[in-house]
């Protein structure tokens, strides 16, 4: 499939410095301070986490530091390797496609507590039936009660970064973010190149998701959504509104349970 060596190949060529051109993301802050608590409104017990689309790792220590067991996967073999050069044995790696996701759990358990895919690994499905196929792998690796958490970009977050030319909240020392479409729609895919100091230049491509979209292809997948949410961030705070606003918000973050 095209689009799955495109953003394949894409993240190995970004691999050598994604910790540094991401690193004004605080996951501590995002998934350890905001999504994680959000999470245990709606039941989440410790355990075992599966995180799909790892990367290099930046959802681990997170995790780890709140007593969880965690395995990561991804299908960029170099994001891999930048993962195991940080948490060694710490964290099993295995390489996988969202889409083609088999059973990981660890022997004598019923399945992952909880399951991520955090962020855009949704955007980064853009086939027809591809979220449905990630869906279904994720339930298939949830324990009974399990819950998978999600972000998918909005609206707003396509025009700034996919159709603006070059982004400069995401150029910067050196890097260059240029977002190739002229407009955007519910639906579209789109696509930005990265190039730069100490990177081969590469493309990706995002479709955008509306949530009626997402919620639907989870129904399919036999994923019972909990709830939707918009996030931005204010004062440099990570907000969470049970309104969703695709010209306000930059993510949508989306909680589903395992149905029964």
């Amino acid at each position: 499939m095209a689009d799955r060596e495109s953003a394949q190949e894409a993240y190995d060529r970004l691999a050598p410095v994604y910790d540094e051109f991401t690193s004004a993301n605080n996951y501590e802050v995002w998934l350890g301070e905001v999504l994680l608590p959000e999470l245990e409104k709606h039941g989440l017990r410790k355990g075992w986490a599966l995180d799909v689309g790892c990367g290099t790792g930046r959802a681990f220590g997170p995790l780890l530091d709140r007593g969880w067991k965690v395995i990561g996967c991804d299908a960029s073999e170099r994001m891999l390797e930048q993962a195991a050069r940080k948490f060694g044995e710490r964290v099993p790696l295995v390489q996988a496609d969202a889409r083609e996701l088999q059973p990981m759990a660890p022997p004598d358990t019923d399945g992952f507590q909880l399951v991520l895919l955090l962020n855009e690994v949704a955007n980064y499905l853009t086939g027809d039936g591809d979220l449905e196929r990630a869906f279904a792998g994720v339930r298939r690796n949830l324990a009974p009660g399990g819950l998978v958490v999600f972000d998918a970009n909005t609206l707003l977050w396509f025009r700034e970064s996919f159709a603006s030319g070059k982004s400069e909240e995401m150029s910067a020392r050196g890097w260059d973010w240029h977002g190739l479409s002229q407009t955007v729609d519910r639906g579209g895919i789109y696509e930005a190149r990265f190039s730069g100091q100490g990177v081969e230049a590469n493309v990706h491509r995002q479709r955008h998701w509306a949530p009626e979209q997402v919620e639907e292809a989870l129904s399919a997948a036999g994923l019972r959504p909990l709830a939707a949410l918009g996030q931005r961030e204010e004062n440099w705070q990570v907000i969470l509104d049970p309104r969703i606003d695709e010209e306000r918000d930059s993510k949508t973050i989306h909680i589903a349970i395992r149905a029964e």
